[in-house]
C-alpha cells in the first residue's frame, strides 16, 4: 500500500468518532414548531417584528429552539443543545429570527432531531432587526388626532427628544409599561424631553381610552387612531407594544419592539442630552458682540 494512503487511513481511523461526524449547517433560529408552522416558510420569511414578539413568551415557557435547514423546497428542523458553543444569555431567544451558520454533530431521539452546537456565526439579521434600522435616520412624519378630535403632530415637537410609544387598552403588555413611561415624563419633561402616546383605538374607542388613562396614571398626551402602516412606517412591525425614540431634529434614532426597558431607555435618553450639552456652545467662547456704530441716517 502506499505509504501516503496508509497514513491518510490512519489518521482518518484514529480520530474520534465525534470529530469524524462534526459538519456545517446553514439556516434560521426559530423559536417553536408552532410558530414556524403558521405559514408556508417557503413563501413566508420567519422573523417579523411579530413573531420576535411572540418568540420571547415561547423561549422563556420552554419550548425547544430551533434550527430551520432548507432543504429543497422543505426545511427540517433540529433541536438546538450547547455543545463547545457557550450561550452569552440565558437562552436562545437573542438569535431567533436570524441566520446562522453553526457546526457541531448531528444528534437523533425518538422526539426530535438534535444539533450539538460547538460554533455558532450569525450570517443576517431578522426581519424586524432589517426594518429597524432601515426606520432610524428617517424623518419622523406621524398626524393624529388628541383626545378632543384636535389634530396633532410632531412637527409641533421638534427640538424636543420625543419618545413616541405606540399601545392599545386592550394590549396587556402595554399596560405594563406605562409606570416606567410615566416615569421617564416625570424626570425628563424639565430636559425637553416628551413622552407621547399614540393608541390604535379607535374614536369610538374614547371611554376606553379615558380609563386606560385615569387606570395606569398617565401623565403625558395621548393621541388616537395610529394604525398598523404607521407603525410599520416607523419600523416596528404591526406587533404592540411598540416605542421610537425621536431627536431634537425630528429624526427617528432608535426602534424599540416590546416593552420598554426603563433603565435602557434612561441610558439612551442621557446619551442624546450628553451630545447635547457638548455641542452647545460654552459661554467662554462665546464672542462678546461689538457695539453697533449709530446709524447717521435719520429714522
Amino acid at each position: 500500500m502506499n505509504t501516503y494512503l496508509y497514513l491518510f487511513l490512519l489518521a482518518i481511523f484514529c480520530l474520534p468518532v465525534s470529530a469524524q461526524n462534526i459538519i456545517s449547517l446553514n439556516g434560521q433560529v426559530v423559536c417553536c414548531a408552532d410558530c414556524w408552522a403558521e405559514a408556508d416558510r417557503t413563501k413566508v420569511e420567519f422573523g417579523s417584528a411579530e413573531d420576535i414578539l411572540k418568540a420571547k413568551s415561547c423561549v422563556e415557557g420552554g419550548d425547544p429552539t430551533l434550527l430551520a435547514v432548507r432543504e429543497g423546497d422543505k426545511f427540517t428542523l433540529y433541536q438546538l443543545e450547547l455543545g463547545k458553543f457557550k450561550l452569552t444569555e440565558k437562552n436562545w431567544y437573542s438569535y431567533v429570527g436570524k441566520k446562522v451558520t453553526v457546526t457541531g454533530t448531528k444528534r437523533k431521539n425518538k422526539k426530535a432531531d438534535t444539533f450539538v452546537v460547538d460554533t455558532l456565526t450569525v450570517t443576517a439579521p431578522s426581519i424586524a432587526e432589517r426594518e429597524s434600522r432601515e426606520a432610524v435616520g428617517k424623518d419622523a412624519v406621524l398626524t393624529l388626532k388628541d383626545l378632543f378630535g384636535a389634530d396633532v403632530s410632531l412637527t409641533q415637537f421638534k427640538g424636543r427628544i420625543v419618545i413616541l410609544n405606540f399601545w392599545a387598552t386592550y394590549c396587556i403588555p402595554c399596560k405594563t409599561e406605562m409606570p416606567d413611561l410615566a416615569v421617564i415624563q416625570n424626570e425628563y419633561a424639565a430636559l425637553g424631553v416628551q413622552v407621547i402616546g399614540a393608541s390604535t383605538d379607535e374614536a369610538a374607542d374614547r371611554p376606553k381610552v379615558l380609563q386606560f388613562i385615569k387606570d395606569t396614571k398617565v401623565n403625558f398626551p395621548v393621541w388616537m387612531g395610529a394604525g398598523s402602516a404607521d407603525m410599520v412606517r416607523f419600523g416596528l412591525g404591526e406587533a404592540l407594544p411598540g416605542t421610537v425614540v425621536i431627536d431634537r431634529s425630528g429624526k427617528i434614532v432608535k426602534v424599540i419592539s416590546g416593552i420598554v426597558n426603563r433603565a435602557d431607555l434612561k441610558k439612551q435618553i442621557d446619551s442624546m442630552l450628553a451630545v447635547a450639552e457638548n455641542n452647545a456652545p460654552k459661554p467662554e467662547t462665546i464672542a462678546k458682540e461689538k457695539p453697533k456704530k449709530a446709524s447717521s441716517v435719520p429714522s
